[in-house]
């Protein structure tokens, strides 16, 4: 079962081949992989699959509305995990999407025990990161809330909760505490709000494969409510294991990930230590070549920290053949990536003000 607060067990791609098929998404086939060429995360098979994005394209033809909606839980900064979706949401913006994200303090406070009033600063330190990243906050182009400060969600959890079952829940998430399936309720406030803001319009939402039981609720609970209404649609990305080669990303194990906030010399350190697809030593690389699949190395760059498609395939290919040997590789990665987040700290510290009008924290 798929645990969108956590507890999943690691996925294989068996796993995501058994998911695909059980939960009736589409895959991106090699026709809708063109026609989004312009998003890398399209080009580089990052995204695997997705419920009605022909949708998206039709408005985008017929010169109609549409949005990205996705969003963030305000428990701490941003990481490699995290950044996969924000950055997703910028390249969608830039296709013409209106960007809708909303800081889900009420599914931390029931996740995570933080208080709303705690919340707060990660939430501008959140936004000022997605803000760095790209996006665009006129007005005209996106709109950024908070749970618990924004009615239009929590509405939407007390219209559609008459038609929910303890069964139902249970069912989609297992059993939780009451507060996670309340939250659950209003995340389809959340991915509904582009169309009860503005009008009937399509919807997609960029996330991992474990987020995927909230997209299936959601879709369900407007079939059932607002009739009227886009059943939304969504994109789904290959989830990043942790950095130095454990099963994922875990605030318990700092080792597999870093923030965009820590200092250089840190990040510098975990990237030293991050697992390779290198063979037991330079002969033997040199013989059989390395096995780029498995290096975290080549996977952080080609999520985040190399733009140019040309040099991550040279990469791919000299890897394979023997030629290019990880100690090479990762002294040209900790280039990248410290050149990457000194920029975007300097960007970040100029943008906090702005993430906290955004969010109407004084």
């Amino acid at each position: 079962m798929l645990d969108p607060w956590g507890a999943s067990s690691p996925l294989d791609e068996d796993d995501y081949e058994r998911i695909i098929k059980e939960f009736g998404i589409e895959e991106v086939n090699e026709v809708l992989r063109q026609k989004l060429r312009e998003n890398r995360f399209f080009r580089r098979k990052i995204i695997f699959g997705h419920r009605d994005l022909g949708t998206i394209f039709k408005a985008i033809e017929e010169n109609k509305p549409w949005a990205v909606m996705s969003g963030i839980k305000p428990s701490g900064p941003y990481h490699l995990g995290t950044s996969t979706t924000a950055l997703e949401i910028v390249e969608f913006q830039k296709m013409g999407g209106t960007v809708y994200y909303g800081i889900a303090d009420i599914e931390s406070w029931e996740d995570n025990g933080i208080p709303y009033e705690k919340a707060e600063s990660h939430a501008i330190d959140n936004v000022a990161d997605i803000l760095a990243f790209g996006l665009d906050p006129s007005p005209d182009k996106a709109y950024i809330w908070r749970q618990s400060k924004e009615p239009l969600v929590q509405e939407v959890c007390f219209k559609v909760s008459r038609l929910v079952t303890q069964n139902m829940l249970n069912a989609i998430y297992g059993e939780k505490t009451f507060g996670l399936y309340i939250a659950s309720l209003i995340q389809v406030g959340d991915i509904l709000l582009p169309q009860i803001m503005e009008s009937p319009q399509p919807t997609v939402v960029p996330v991992g494969i474990d987020q995927d039981p909230h997209i299936r609720l959601t879709r369900d609970l407007t079939r059932r409510y607002y009739k009227t209404f886009f059943l939304p649609g969504a994109t789904y990305h290959y989830l990043l294991a942790g950095i130095d080669g454990s099963d994922k990303m875990a605030k318990r194990n700092p080792n597999s990930s870093f923030t965009f906030n820590e200092s250089l010399d840190s990040i510098e350190k975990k990237v030293k230590g991050a697992l390779t697809g290198g063979r037991k030593n330079k002969k033997e690389q040199q013989k059989l070549g390395g096995e780029p699949g498995k290096c975290m190395i080549y996977k952080m760059l080609m999520y985040h920290f190399e733009e140019d498609d040309d040099v991550l395939a040279d990469e791919f290919e000299r890897c394979v053949k023997g030629e290019l040997l990880c100690g090479e590789h990762k002294s040209q990665c900790i280039e990248k990536v410290l050149k990457f987040i000194e920029s975007h700290q300097k960007k970040k510290e100029k943008l906090i003000d702005k993430a906290r009008e955004l969010l109407k924290i004084e």
